[in-house]
């Protein structure tokens, strides 16, 4: 290799290692399920998962996979204009158009190229993206990567949204991006302000509800029913690696012309290959899975608020929200990588964060709480959490 390059390589690494924020990854030798065999450390619960409904390893979901695999086999061998697309891709759009609520749906191999996708397809320098400051990467990235004037607002400030929105008055589009649900925080977008100012000032609302759809909401479409704004929200964008069965994937819902634009122009459709058949067979029987199941959705939010319940009661800070991503604040960045490396000791794996994913001083061990979870999992949960948060003078 380049001299040169070694040098920088070694230089860049060892920065990484000596600010705390290398990341080791730890090899599973099992499904993602509530229990996991983990390369080295045997058995622990595993907490640090979107696997939110427990969907992974469900045997049915696991046959539906290996029925498109036998159906269509592995793999398209192409982009979709030109011979990629296969009849499990159409279906699987038309159910979830119908599951988020909206006239059409087109799949991707993953929400990151979604998101990477849609703002450079849709604007360009005569209009305006405005974006909250705690969005999630690949928003970051697709604005970034679209020709439009770009604005941030303070995480969920209206009053700063509104401001901006007057300043962008003369765009052609104004368009506003947020996450219905913030991965490090668990907190959730005010939609119906968002939605009111939308209508004010004549701008598109775009949610990117990962985190979200398969089980917020009455019936598990998303922060968008939830709140009740089915109606006022123009486009979601939408992984299957979470909820909706873990594996990979993801989407762009709206209107049928915004989806027949990004056929035409979203590069990530474009010039990619269609969604892998076992996870778009997959991801089709979950939805229909999903509405024959809602004891799932039941058990999750029964399981989040016991949580939270033990955890304030022992005496740690949980910020408020009624999602079952659950950070514990540490506050102290070693403190928190120390908590999770020793959590693996209790059989547990969690993961700290610290800086600059979350802001100094405000580093956590963020809990994932999944409808798999025994009570008595989440017992012993909060019983290592009382024992390292006395050990490191947390509580």
């Amino acid at each position: 290799m380049n001299r040169a390059l070694t040098e920088r390589l070694d230089a860049e690494l060892a920065g990484f290692r000596r600010d705390g924020v290398y990341k080791k990854l730890n090899h599973l030798e099992s499904p993602q399920a509530s229990r996991v065999r983990m390369e080295g450390k045997g058995e622990v619960v595993i907490l640090s998962s979107n696997n939110y409904l427990g969907l992974c390893d469900i045997p049915e979901i696991v046959q539906a996979g290996k029925e498109g695999l036998d159906r269509f086999g592995a793999g398209t061998a192409s982009v979709r204009f030109i011979c990629g697309t296969f009849t499990v891709h159409r279906e699987l759009e038309s159910a979830l158009a119908r599951f988020v609520g909206t006239e059409s749906a087109l799949t991707y191999v993953s929400c990151w190229n979604a998101n990477e996708g849609l703002m450079p397809a849709l604007l360009d320098e005569q209009d305006v993206v405005i974006s909250d400051a705690l969005n999630h990467a690949s928003i970051i990235d697709s604005v970034r990567l679209c020709k439009a004037r770009r604005l941030v607002y303070p995480h969920s400030d209206m009053s700063a949204l509104s401001n901006l929105l007057r300043e962008a008055a003369s765009a052609r589009t104004r368009l506003i991006v947020t996450d219905g649900v913030f991965s490090m925080e668990g907190s959730i977008a005010p939609l119906p302000q968002i939605c009111d100012l939308a209508e004010k000032y004549n701008a598109v609302v775009v949610v990117d509800d990962s985190h979200a759809t398969g089980f917020m909401g009455d019936t598990g479409r998303g922060t968008h029913e939830y709140h009740h704004v089915e109606d006022r929200v123009d486009v979601i964008t939408t992984t299957f690696g979470k909820a909706l069965g873990g594996a990979t994937g993801g989407c762009i819902a709206g209107p049928s012309e915004l989806i027949e634009l990004l056929e035409q122009r979203a590069r990530t459709s474009l010039f990619t290959n269609a969604l892998p058949p076992v996870v778009a067979g997959a991801t089709r029987f979950v939805l229909s899975y999903l509405q024959e199941h809602p004891e799932l959705r039941e058990r999750l939010w029964s399981n989040m608020r016991y949580f939270r319940e033990k955890m304030r009661e022992a005496g740690f800070t949980v910020p408020d929200s009624i999602h079952p991503i659950v950070p514990v604040m540490v506050g102290e960045e070693k403190a928190a990588q120390g908590m999770a490396e020793d959590m693996l000791n209790e059989g547990i794996y969690v993961i700290g964060f610290s800086y600059p994913v979350v802001p100094k001083g405000e580093a956590r061990i963020r809990v994932q709480i999944s409808a798999a979870h025994t009570l008595a999992q989440i017992d012993t949960l909060v019983a290592a959490f009382v024992k390292l948060g006395k050990k490191y003078q947390i509580i």
